[in-house]
């Protein structure tokens, strides 16, 4: 039987992210999305005992667009996902994989030592986890 090498989300995950402040504009953290060309954005925390947040670009879609709100007069923290569900970089991507199937997200960020590192998508497992099998 062939066993496989363990493959961790520290290996595909992405280095890019954005942390913006939950009291910027949504149009702010769009500009700030479209310049560094990613899909989510984690929401700082407010002091040492706060957790990050996350905003989507489908929950800007969902809570602003859809419902014809202005993204120049709806705040970040109004929209975001707090607690954002993180994993940890040394976990196995096949148990990340299930941990997005189980809670019907498709990205998360990245925190070791309590400081954001990186962010790991489906697309990340995929495309850079995957590969690693052949």
């Amino acid at each position: 039987m062939n066993r496989q090498e363990k493959v961790c989300v520290r290996d595909v995950m992405a280095n890019s992210y954005v942390m913006v402040d939950g009291l910027k504009t949504v149009h702010e953290g769009i500009v700030l999305a479209r310049k560094h060309q990613v899909k989510a954005l984690v929401v700082e925390k407010r002091h040492d005992d706060d957790e990050y947040g996350i905003v989507l670009m489908n929950d800007i879609a969902k809570k602003v667009l859809a419902k014809n709100r202005s993204s120049e007069r709806t705040n970040i923290y109004e929209i975001m996902t707090k607690p954002a569900l993180s994993v940890d970089p040394n976990m196995d991507v096949k148990y990340c994989a299930r941990l997005f199937e189980r809670f019907g997200i498709s990205r998360a960020p990245v925190i070791e030592n309590g400081k954001v590192i990186g962010m790991v998508s489906y697309n990340n497992i995929v495309v850079n986890g995957m590969a690693r099998e052949e």
